[in-house]
This record gives structure tokens, C-alpha cells and sequence, in this order.
């Protein structure tokens, strides 16, 4: 390690004593003979720290003469819809040149924790106050260069610590389909306003499901893509390994026009420098393509997926009856079981609480990309005044972390390498089927409830990433598409969309893309209604492949705890 100075500053605030007081926490002391020289090395770092500190920030400069900021306000009187969808309303107009044609005509809204120069982010907190961006995020960029018009930014929940939709300071937002009942998060303003038609596409983040969750309560699909394939940045980060940045939209065909805009390394992002050049991937054409048949494609039905004791039987027969669809197109559907896929939860929760943590506290390293330093002047050094306005899952992440990071030093290292186990055996399955395929949500969307008592804020969330933080984990591609409705668990007048995840090898965009765009092509999901999902009540419709028998036998004892029991008489996966 090389030593960079000569000497040291006049007003430098290092004292003796200090070295020691860093190290005692840590149960750790420097000999009094030693202390002054490490003291002085201190010094030195100090002044160093200083001279960056005041060195002129490094971001790329946003055309803002290209696409102007016109009119950036909050939401007056008519302009606020599903309770606090939007953050800010303004308009940005995309090029209207014939180089940016391929989202010409669409309406964009944009998660309230990805950048856009001059339009003021909360990041769904009022812990401290709004800051304003100097630079775009690249997706911001790409979309504006594809020809689409952004109009405004979309509520994201507290810190996206969330997947309900009443966390966020701007407060609550509700499902399109039923007022009062939970539109999903984080990315929840902006399935909200895409399900409802509002808008066409709205830029997610996803770090657990935050992009397919609100897509499975909304009706909308959401795809979180292979990580590193949209570049991250300009984004906000609770852990650089887990975040993804994704469009939700109302079609597929939609859904592969928005990635063909973003995708691809943009010379900042390290997570993407795999992913290929911008303007190369075609997912559209592969589309346009298509003959919206599936013949001879094999899909798997995930055991795991479908099996867990969370899931609601209604759900899981509706989707099952959905995929099976798929059989209708030449598809060869049947069960696979990854028992790992039931680690995910765990692997995922240390990883956000101990990167999380690390995160909110300004400590966060280890990754080449943008840095968002306004954000970071915000909100450092935190004051417990600033503290205490958290929601309680935010306050919860810093507590955990912290006590991680003390009570299991090391422990990150190990999430990572039985994550990347995780992935080896989604990779393994995926060499024999093009996708996989499970319910995207456990149940569908809930009501609204107050609460109290922190327990009580976290009730309605309990289990709903069961299915889609592994895929963070792992970083494949998961898409959510909508097969039809359910009635709400407390209202059998409520009728709430359903979510199928499919899932695809790493970097196989195309084959999520073509499964979910044949079965919205074939069926019209908004005619999916209860009286048409496969349940314990009508088994007599089933074939003889869904009677099939499913077994425990590969599933390891720890894991059965996590996985619903199923008799002889119930409605079975097929194998």
C-alpha cells in the first residue's frame, strides 16, 4: 500500500487518541509507542478525503436543449389518480426525428428513483428532503432517444423496501382494478397508471419483485430482465448484485419494443458489460416473427413454485389451468422440481438486509457505475429525527444489516457463492426446458389495512416474494404476464388479475418473450374470470397427466416445512 503526502493541513481535526477510539467498537487497540505515527497516516487520508471532496463531480451532462423539462410540478387539483400514483407531472418529448421511431407515439412514466435532470426524487421517503438530479439515467436517455414522451414520475414505496403500496411518504396508491386494494410495490405508481391505460410504459426497478409483483396485482406485464442486460445506471441501489431495471407494459410485443430501447452496455454500468451492444438484440423482430405457435418447446412446471404452503389453491390451480393452455400451441408442458429454488427467500433476505444496510448508511462499495452524489448529500449523515420518519421495513433493514455485518462477519461471501449455486441449477433445468413456469404472486392483491404496530405493517407482504426474489438471487429473466381474475380474498365481488412468472436462462430474453407473447395472443386474459380457473371442485376436468402424483421424495426435510402438503384427491402438477 503506497502512502500519498507530504504534509499536513493546519486546521487537520485528527487528535491523539482518535486511532484507538475507531478501533475500540472492534475490540481492537494500536500499542501507545505506535500511536502517533498512525495518527499522523490518518492525517494524511483526512486531507486526501478533503482534496476529493472539493474536486468538481464527474457525470454525463443530459441534453436538456434536445428534450427540454416543460412544465415539472406536483399533481394539482385532477391530476392525482389511484389515491398517490404520481410524484411529479411534467413532460419531456421524445425525438421526433426518423431515427426514433420504435416507442414514437408511447407515454412513459418513470419509478421515483431513477434520475432525470431537473425533476426533484424522493425515493418515497420525506426522511429528508427531495434532491434534484444533475444527469439522466441511461434508461431515461434511451427511451427519449427511441421517440417515447415522459410524463411524469411514478410513485416508488419507502426506500423500495416494499412490496405493498401504502409505504411511500407520498402516500397511498391503489390497484386500477378496485380502490383500496393494494397496487403492489415498489414500482407501484407505476403499474398502477400502466394497468389502468394511463400510460404506456413505466421504467421499474426490481430488487426482490419490485417490477413483477405490482405487474401481478395491476394486470400489467412487468419483466425483470437477465442482470446486468439494462444498465443500472442513474438508479438508486439497495445492492448492486441484486437491482434491475426493467419496463412494466400491457402487452409483450410492448414489453420487447421498451428492452430493445434500453438494453445493452452504456460504457458505465460494470453489471452490464456483458450484456452486448445497444440496438443489437432484435427482441421485437424475434416477435414479429413468430408464428404464435409453441410446437415441440418444452416447458417445465416449477413443484416448488406451485407447491409452496403459501400459495393460495386458487391461485395456484388458476395458473396451472393457464400454463396448460400452452399444450393447446404444441408446447410440451410438464412438472420439473429445483427443491434449491426454496433456499431463495433466504439467500435474497441476507443479502438486501446486509447490502441494504451498508447502503443506507453511505458505506456501500465494490462496483464501477454512476454515482448519485446529490442523493447521497441528502441524506448524510443521518440524525435519528431523520431516522424515526423511516417506514418501519427501511428501519428494519438498517437494524438487521448492522447486526449481520457484526454477528456474522463474512456471511455476504457465502450468500453469494450458494446464490450462484441457485443458479447453476435453474441453469441445469433450463438446458432441457426453454422456460419455466410458476405463479408470479401467492395470492392476489390484498386490501389496504391500518395498522399500528410495526408486525402489523409488514402482515400484508408476508410470502409475496416467495416466488421471485430468488430470481434477483440469480439473475435470470422473469417475466409476469396476466392470465385473468380471482375474486379477492375478503370479497368474492372483487375481481383481481392473476400473475404467471416465466422464467428463462440467462441472456434468453427471446425465449420468455415468445411463451408469453404466444399465450397472449392465443387467449385474451381479461376473459380468464374464477368460473374458468381448474379447482379441487372440478378435478373431473383435469387430464390424466394433472392427476399424476405429486412426490416429496427429492425435496430435502428442511425445506418441507415451506411446502404445502397435498393428498391424493387435491389438484396435482403433472410429471
Amino acid at each position: 500500500m503506497s502512502v500519498f503526502f507530504q504534509d499536513i493541513s493546519a486546521d487537520n481535526p485528527i487528535q491523539p487518541g482518535d486511532v484507538n477510539a475507531i478501533l475500540r467498537p472492534l475490540n481492537l487497540d494500536i500499542p501507545a509507542e505506535e500511536a502517533a505515527d498512525y495518527e499522523r497516516l490518518l492525517s494524511a487520508v483526512h486531507d486526501i478525503a478533503v482534496g476529493v471532496s472539493q474536486l468538481p463531480d464527474y457525470q454525463p451532462l443530459p441534453d436538456t436543449k434536445k428534450y427540454p423539462r416543460e412544465d415539472v410540478h406536483l399533481p394539482g387539483p385532477g391530476e392525482q389518480e389511484f389515491g398517490n400514483a404520481w410524484v411529479y407531472r411534467f413532460k419531456i418529448q421524445g425525438d421526433n426525428s426518423p431515427s426514433g421511431t420504435s416507442l414514437k407515439g408511447r407515454t412513459v412514466c418513470v419509478k421515483d428513483c431513477i434520475a432525470i435532470a431537473g425533476v426533484p426524487l424522493s425515493f418515497g421517503s420525506d426522511a429528508f428532503p427531495a434532491w434534484t438530479p444533475q444527469t439522466d439515467a441511461t434508461v431515461i436517455t434511451r427511451v427519449l432517444d427511441a421517440g417515447a414522451d415522459i410524463v411524469g414520475t411514478s410513485t416508488c414505496e419507502n426506500f423500495c423496501n416494499s412490496t405493498a403500496s401504502f409505504t411511500s411518504a407520498q402516500g397511498i396508491v391503489h390497484n386500477p382494478h378496485q380502490s383500496g386494494y393494494s397496487a403492489g410495490g415498489s414500482t407501484s405508481g407505476g403499474a398502477a397508471l400502466v394497468g389502468s391505460g394511463r400510460v404506456d410504459i413505466a421504467l421499474g426497478t426490481d430488487q426482490g419483485g419490485s417490477i413483477r409483483v405490482p405487474s401481478s396485482f395491476c394486470g400489467c406485464v412487468g419483466l425483470k430482465p437477465t442482470h446486468g442486460l439494462v444498465p443500472f445506471s442513474g438508479i438508486t441501489s439497495g445492492d448492486p448484485i441484486d437491482d434491475h431495471a426493467g419496463p412494466i407494459c400491457r402487452s409483450v410485443t410492448e414489453t420487447a419494443a421498451c428492452l430493445d430501447a434500453i438494453a445493452g452496455y452504456d460504457d458505465i454500468d460494470d453489471k452490464s458489460i456483458g450484456a452486448g451492444q445497444h440496438g443489437s438484440f432484435g427482441f421485437s423482430a424475434s416477435l414479429q416473427i413468430s408464428d404464435k405457435r409453441l410446437d415441440g418447446i418444452r416447458i417445465g412446471l416449477l413443484r416448488e413454485g406451485f407447491s409452496h404452503a403459501l400459495i393460495d389453491p386458487r391461485v395456484r390451480d388458476h395458473v396451472l389451468a393457464a400454463a396448460r393452455k400452452l399444450e393447446s400451441l404444441g408446447a410440451i408442458v410438464e412438472e420439473v422440481s429445483i427443491p434449491l429454488h426454496l433456499h431463495g427467500p433466504a439467500i435474497w433476505t441476507l443479502q438486501q438486509r446486509i447490502a441494504g444496510s451498508s447502503g443506507l448508511v453511505g458505506c456501500a462499495t465494490g462496483r464501477r457505475g454512476l454515482g448519485l452524489t446529490e442523493f447521497e448529500t441528502r441524506r448524510l449523515p443521518w440524525s435519528n429525527a431523520n431516522f424515526q420518519k423511516l417506514f418501519p421495513s427501511t428501519k428494519n433493514t438498517l437494524i438487521n444489516g448492522q447486526y449481520l455485518l457484526a454477528k456474522f462477519p463474512g456471511l455476504y461471501s457465502k450468500t453469494l457463492n450458494i446464490g450462484r449455486q441457485i443458479r447453476d441449477a435453474y441453469q441445469h433445468a433450463l438446458e432441457k426446458y426453454e422456460v419455466i413456469i410458476m405463479p408470479t404472486t401467492p395470492f392476489v392483491a390484498p386490501r389496504h389495512m391500518d395498522w399500528t404496530t410495526v408486525l402489523e405493517s409488514f402482515e400484508p407482504t408476508i410470502g409475496l416474494t416467495i416466488n421471485t426474489a430468488v430470481f434477483n438471487v440469480t439473475g435470470h429473466p422473469a417475466m409476469s404476464i396476466p392470465v385473468g381474475f380471482l375474486p379477492a380474498v375478503d370479497d368474492q365481488n372483487v375481481h383481481l388479475p392473476v400473475g404467471m412468472q416465466i422464467v428463462g436462462g440467462l441472456w434468453q430474453e427471446k425465449k420468455v418473450l415468445k411463451v408469453g407473447h404466444a399465450w397472449e395472443t392465443n387467449f385474451d386474459w381479461r376473459t380468464e374470470g374464477s368460473g374458468n380457473a381448474v379447482t379441487k371442485d372440478s378435478e373431473e376436468s383435469l387430464t390424466v397427466a394433472d392427476r399424476a402424483a405429486l412426490t416429496m421424495n427429492n425435496i430435502p426435510c428442511a425445506m418441507v416445512s415451506g411446502t404445502r402438503s397435498m393428498d391424493s384427491n387435491h389438484l396435482k402438477l403433472s410429471t
